[in-house]
């Protein structure tokens, strides 16, 4: 089945949800109220998340009166039981509205557009890939502040209970990526360990070829520092030196304006 929409799947859940405490005061176990939310509120689960899923199971298995071993059950044992189901109801309810805000895509999202059509003026947002050197990056998100664009920094953004990749993937939807290659590392060739060489971190390395696959080579381009040995056989890449008189930001601004953002180049001054 076609999932409902996100807003249409919240307002089913929350009508159901929103008439337990009147189905406390009002009604009881057997009355034509009760049964008819029961009903409802089944199918409304039911053409949320589909007929067979485990979601119309959780509210099915829910309880609404006690279990009759004795020939007569009193009434406050029954009543008891119709309102330890109904919270039971509103914790399950609960739950699935939570699922629907966390994980579904809002409405207006557009949909999804290949990887290498996409078009940088769909998002205003510029990701930063850093590695330890803090004034860098700082001095890197400010300059992008000034264009009227917005820097995303992975640790500055919230984590909601996701891992590391998982945050990295939610934040990934930018119009372009900046790598910052600071000399945070050293390594050397096997055999040539006397050898190191200043190197960007293997986080920066990553995230720079993660983004060179989704956006293409043309919205990426990397800021080096000092003597920092670039990745090997990434030929086409921009490398733009961070250097002291800030050049640097008339060629970041070129490359923007070559990924189709529209910036003054003015600022860069």
């Amino acid at each position: 089945m076609n999932r409902a929409p996100k807003s249409k799947a919240l307002a089913r859940l929350r009508k159901a949800l929103d008439a337990i405490p009147d189905l406390k005061r009002q009604y009881h176990r057997n009355s034509p109220g009760f049964e008819k939310w029961r009903r409802d509120t089944e199918i409304a689960i039911a053409n949320t998340f589909g007929e067979k899923s485990r979601h119309v199971g959780d509210f099915r298995r829910i309880s609404f009166s006690r279990a009759n071993f004795l020939h007569h059950v009193p009434d406050s044992a029954k009543q008891d039981a119709y309102v330890e189901g109904l919270e039971s109801a509103s914790s399950v309810l609960e739950s699935m509205i939570d699922e629907v805000e966390e994980y579904w895509e809002d409405d207006d999202r557009k949909p999804a557009t290949p990887r290498s059509q996409s078009t940088p003026s769909e998002t205003d947002k510029i990701f930063i890939i850093h590695g330890r050197d803090g004034g860098t990056k700082e001095t890197v998100a400010r300059f992008i502040e000034t264009l009227d664009l917005k820097p995303v920094i992975l640790h500055e953004q919230s984590n909601r209970g996701r891992t590391i990749i998982e945050k990295f993937e939610k934040h990934a939807e930018v119009g372009f990526a900046i790598a910052l290659l600071t000399p945070d590392d050293r390594g050397a060739l096997q055999g040539h360990e006397k050898d190191l060489k200043p190197r960007a971190r293997q986080n920066v390395i990553f995230e720079f070829g993660y983004f060179m696959g989704r956006l293409g080579r043309q919205r990426v381009c990397a800021l080096t520092k000092g003597d920092v040995e670039p990745p090997s056989d990434w030929a086409g890449v921009v490398y733009i030196p961070l250097d002291g008189p800030g050049a640097w930001k008339m060629g970041l601004v070129k490359e923007l304006k070559a990924a189709g953002f529209e910036v003054d180049a003015n600022r860069a001054l």
